[in-house]
């Protein structure tokens, strides 16, 4: 018996029972049946056949379309990577110290030109918690030289008239030592403190004064604030490392990172 009529009621033909002489009854008919087929219903052979073959289409297309990835990968030649960048070398801005006052050496290899303003904190702070280690470590010994050079800002009234007293005293040998009074007394600054630490450094206040009063002084004040701001300097402190920008009140390690790398 094939699926198809498994899957229907078994048919059950007609019969005449056997004649039996006493009686004359009709054998009572039974109903035929046919085959009942469910509608719209797929055999579940076909159905297994179906699944089986869209199966195999999809493997089919999945191992060609890996093929074909494959071979696409393999005619493209190998690349090589990309080798690692160079860190761009830090510029070198075209500065130099000017007839500013040096600090250390003529002769160092490591040349630090420091643009400040006297009233300026962070320039204060150099001054107090780094200045000393460089000249301790470098200045010392005859590593670094160290210039200072003046960029009075403009919103620091002050700065430039303690500027111009610090560089009148250098002709009589006592720069760094007004430079020092002012960055250590900053919070006193103002035009009778100046006169007060000229005295008390023993200057010739005569010469000091005239030295205040020339209009030269100032312009030499306005020189080191243009220099500085054509090498890049944009606020204060600034530093040149050998005429590399190092910017800001930095810690000793930078300033030693810096150095060593200009001294190897």
């Amino acid at each position: 018996m094939d699926e198809q009529h498994s899957a229907a009621e078994e048919i059950k033909p007609d019969f005449t029972p056997p004649h039996k002489p006493e009686h004359h009854h009709k054998p009572a008919h039974k109903p035929h049946h046919s085959p009942k087929k469910e509608s719209g219903k797929m055999p579940s052979e076909m159905v297994h056949k179906l699944l089986l073959g869209a199966a195999v289409i999809q493997i089919v297309l999945l191992l060609f379309v890996v093929s074909q990835l494959g071979g696409a990968a393999a005619d493209q030649p190998n690349q090589p990577s990309a080798a690692p960048s160079a860190p761009e070398p830090t510029p070198v801005a075209d500065v130099d110290a000017d007839d500013d006052p040096v600090l250390g050496n003529a002769d160092a290899p490591v040349t630090i030109i420091e643009f400040s303003d006297y009233q300026c904190p962070f320039c204060s702070r150099f001054w107090s918690q780094t200045l000393p280690q460089i000249k301790s470590q470098y200045i010392a010994t005859g590593k670094v030289k160290f210039v200072y050079r003046d960029f009075a800002l403009s919103n620091h009234p002050l700065a430039a008239p303690a500027a111009i007293a610090a560089n009148c005293a250098e002709p009589q040998g006592k720069f760094w030592e007004f430079h020092d009074l002012i960055f250590g007394n900053q919070q006193s600054l103002s035009e009778a403190s100046l006169r007060t630490w000229a005295t008390q450094l023993g200057l010739d206040m005569t010469a000091w004064d005239a030295c205040r009063n020339d209009p030269a002084s100032r312009a030499e004040i306005q020189k080191d604030f243009n220099d500085g701001g054509a090498a890049g300097v944009r606020g204060t402190p600034a530093f040149f490392v050998n005429g590399k920008l190092l910017s800001g009140a930095q810690p000793f390690s930078a300033f030693q990172a810096a150095i060593e790398a200009e001294l190897n």
